[in-house]
């Protein structure tokens, strides 16, 4: 199924060893190029890239593209929205891109998207968020949003333990409630006609998410990470989460990290000055401040107070919410990147974070930035950041000079709206 005879023996495949990408000079890199607007998307970002890459290296490396398939497009061909053949070369290439994916109607795979992550168990779902100057904003300071969202990728409501209403499994697993857990199942309010779903969080999937988003952190001289939760309410499940990543950061970084649980332990033994003076000394010391937000609360105050956020680590659910949220302070979906990654395998999917758009499809209308900017991540997660960084220099002109698509023009005063196509011109001729 895929292209593998076209690439030229020059090319290598990326290698992990002792929890280090190897990357060659002449990576083979698999890409799908996604459904309704994919393949524009795709026919333009591929074109910035290697021109990125081709700046930043003078030739002396280049990005082999291997076609994979998923989605309308393998199941036209092949009749499988998502072939054993993709999962395979994902496997064996380690870094991908992707463009958007349908999701199938009528039965079958529920999410192509959740299939890839949870097969490949990428536990972590990469979101940075930050403003490119002169991108229109429904906030007043969205220059305030830098962030970068660590969303567990593989637990949740989104592991799709769902029994449907009426259905045989549902009245066996209602008789089950019953018969052990009487007291649980009279907190079902109605029994009848009622679907049911269960929410997994475990210690292991807690704990390697918050690891990763700690060493990130530290790695890239960030100030804190929040951990967003609803313990309030879920208190075996998301109340475990917030204390599992507290134990670990407290554990294994003990001298890198300060966090809100040592402060009030501090309080409650000393007095509060004391606990204040003890976390200014940590902040003093460049000690990465770990706290908590319950997830309503913060999806208020990534608004009113987004400079109070860093980096933010976060089940799957609300992680949904926020990232596309902050999306929409900093600009729409349209140029928000994403990533799915495995930090223990080396495993990542960089893909575009929004829909298919069927009604633009081929029309070279859409904003291809997404999968730019995701494959702008790509990059930078190869370790090639001059190349990264070009892109994200040329994203900052194209949008100074306001050739933008229509999405922003419509909104952008004095813009020249320019085609899916002449963006990605735009972009490497800014390069």
């Amino acid at each position: 199924m895929t292209q593998a005879s076209l690439i030229p023996s020059s090319a290598a495949r990326i290698t992990f060893d002792n929890g280090r990408l190897t990357v060659p000079d002449q990576p083979i890199i698999p890409f799908i190029e996604g459904d309704g607007t994919g393949p524009d998307i795709w026919k333009a970002a591929v074109r910035v890239l290697d021109a990125a890459v081709a700046k930043a290296y003078g030739g002396q490396k280049k990005i082999h593209w291997l076609e994979i398939y998923a989605g309308e497009k393998s199941h036209r061909l092949f009749n499988t929205w998502l072939p054993d053949e993709t999962i395979a070369a994902c496997q064996e290439f380690l870094v991908a891109i992707k463009g958007p994916l349908t999701t199938p109607v009528g039965g079958g795979i529920r999410s192509l998207n959740v299939a890839l992550r949870q097969t490949l168990d990428l536990y972590v779902c990469l979101r940075p968020v930050r403003w490119f100057k002169g991108v229109p904003s429904p906030v007043k300071k969205p220059g305030s949003v830098d962030m970068v969202i660590f969303r567990e990728n593989t637990e949740d409501i989104y592991a799709g333990i769902e029994f449907e209403a009426d259905t045989e499994d549902n009245l066996r697993f209602l008789e089950l409630l019953q018969q052990h857990f009487p007291k649980r199942y009279e907190k079902i309010r109605f029994t009848e006609h009622c679907g049911i779903g269960i929410k997994p969080v475990s210690k292991q999937g807690s704990e390697r998410l918050i690891k990763a988003a700690i060493e990130y952190a530290l790695a890239n001289g960030r100030r804190s990470v929040t951990l967003v939760h609803k313990g309030n309410i879920m208190k075996y499940t998301e109340g475990a989460f917030r204390l599992w990543c507290y134990e670990l950061a407290e554990r294994d970084f003990a001298s890198a990290v300060y966090t809100s649980r040592q402060w009030e332990t501090t309080r409650a033994n000393q007095d509060e000055d004391a606990a204040n003076r003890e976390q200014a000394q940590a902040k003093a010391a460049g000690r990465l401040i770990i706290k908590d937000a319950i997830a309503d609360i913060s999806l208020q105050q990534v608004l009113t107070r987004p400079e109070e956020f860093d980096v933010i680590a976060t089940l799957n659910l609300n992680g949904d919410y926020l990232s596309d949220a902050l999306a929409a302070q900093v600009g729409g979906i349209g140029i928000a990147p994403g990533g799915n990654i495995n930090y223990l395998t080396g495993a990542a999917i960089f893909e575009a974070t929004h829909g298919t758009a069927p009604k633009y499809a081929n029309l070279d209308k859409v904003n291809p930035g997404s999968v730019i900017l995701s494959g702008e991540m790509m990059l930078r997660y190869l370790g090639w950041t001059e190349a990264a960084d070009a892109i994200i220099k040329a994203m900052d002109a194209a949008i100074a000079n306001k050739r933008v698509t229509y999405d922003l023009a419509r909104l952008m005063e004095g813009a020249e709206e320019i085609r899916c196509s002449e963006f990605a011109d735009e972009l490497i001729n800014n390069i």
